[in-house]
């Protein structure tokens, strides 16, 4: 081993200075363009990023999909900042949308594209990705939702990851937003997730115990030059040294952000859970399979899936999982200001993005009319 691998690589350097404080966040949802005539998407990336104004430019950036951007947040202290932001940058782009005769939506999928009408982004970095996965890289575009949180030392954020991974599942079943794929019910809540899965260096991680097994883990692959750097590592939760947070990416995108700010309140204050606490059991944390079996049953099956609790050995209704969690996390919330909006994760229970796209197909004339509805819903002030 090399003097800079025992000293670890630079780019594992963990970015800890947080100046506003502890479990910070950073909010980053992939949305859709779309064309308003018919409802398909519109591969205008190219469009639209030179007509935005600076200020929006250096938020929004294009995604391996031609037809497809990503909304990111500054650093904010509470949730309500970071959708307040959220909210003026879905409106500052649909002024834009509007001169370019465009419309955006956001949803896990689009509920009627099709592989073979998918553009790939011309961007270097996009481009790399085609190069690398072929025509996989061509299959219909998913969105989610990513939620950093800043965390002081890469110690403590390798143990918030190990630990976070076992309450993945439930923050997949809560989000699922992804019910149609080509043109029909795809009897899954999420169907982003399975779709998503097409692509190397996704899914769940390992738990890595130490941040030195984690960096020399991502650095082989660097060196081998297998992946030009460690943001290639598409992982349901990854730390991000450059930021010094831990982000949770295992979410689909969500139409209202009423919606995003429930969950991103939720992710909030699991993270400080986890970092102060360490409310993951130790056999939960060590089952990867388990893990993973949970994970398909929320795609599949949303705020209806009874997860697998190894320390019980018995599976657990989704909205008494989250009942428990809601009352250990509230004195969490308290300290992080974010209430009221983890209180909306219940009307995620009652009412789930999943079977609110069902519904709405069921009583609209095509799958068109459907996207429709999720457009009305892009730039409305925490709509309903």
């Amino acid at each position: 081993m090399t003097a800079e691998q025992q000293a670890g690589p630079t780019w594992a350097d963990w970015s800890g200075s947080h100046e506003l404080g502890l479990y910070t966040l950073g909010v980053e949802e992939e949305a859709m363009l779309l064309d308003p005539r018919t409802w398909a998407l519109a591969h205008r990336i190219d469009d639209l990023l030179p007509r935005l104004s600076t200020d929006v430019q250096d938020r929004v950036t294009a995604e391996t999909h031609g037809s497809a951007f990503e909304v990111q947040t500054g650093v904010s202290r509470t949730v309500s900042e970071a959708i307040d932001e959220l909210l003026a940058l879905r409106g500052e782009l649909e002024k834009t949308l509007l001169t370019l005769g465009l419309r955006a939506a956001v949803s896990g999928t689009h509920p009627f594209a099709i592989w073979q009408e998918i553009a790939v982004s011309g961007g270097e970095r996009y481009q790399f990705v085609y190069g690398s996965m072929r025509e996989l890289a061509r299959r219909e575009p998913t969105f989610a939702l990513h939620v950093h949180v800043g965390l002081p030392d890469p110690d403590v954020a390798i143990r918030v990851h190990d630990r976070m991974r076992v309450h993945l599942p439930m923050l997949l079943a809560l989000s699922a937003n992804s019910p149609f794929w080509q043109g029909r019910d795809s009897g899954l809540a999420s169907a982003r997730t399975p779709l998503f899965q097409a692509f190397p260096r996704v899914g769940v991680p390992r738990a890595f115990g130490t941040y030195a097994a984690y960096a020399e883990t991502v650095d082989l692959l660097i060196r081998t030059e297998a992946v030009p750097e460690c943001t290639f590592l598409w992982w349901d939760v990854r730390p991000q040294p450059a930021l010094g947070t831990i982000e949770i990416r295992v979410m689909d995108a969500q139409t209202r952000c009423r919606d995003t700010a429930a969950l991103v309140a939720f992710v909030q204050c699991l993270v400080k859970l986890e970092a102060e606490q360490g409310h993951a059991g130790e056999l939960a944390i060590s089952s990867q399979e388990v893990i993973a079996e949970n994970r398909f049953l929320a795609a599949r099956d949303g705020v209806d899936a009874r997860l697998v609790d190894p320390e019980l050995e018995t599976r657990v209704p989704v909205p008494a999982m989250v009942a428990d969690l809601l009352t250990i996390c509230r004195p969490h919330a308290q300290d992080l200001g974010c209430e009221a909006e983890l209180e909306s994760v219940a009307d995620l229970v009652e009412d789930p993005p999943a079977r609110r796209q069902i519904e709405t197909a069921r009583h609209v004339p095509s799958l068109g009319r459907l996207v429709e509805r999720l457009s009305d819903r892009f730039a409305e002030r925490l709509g309903v």
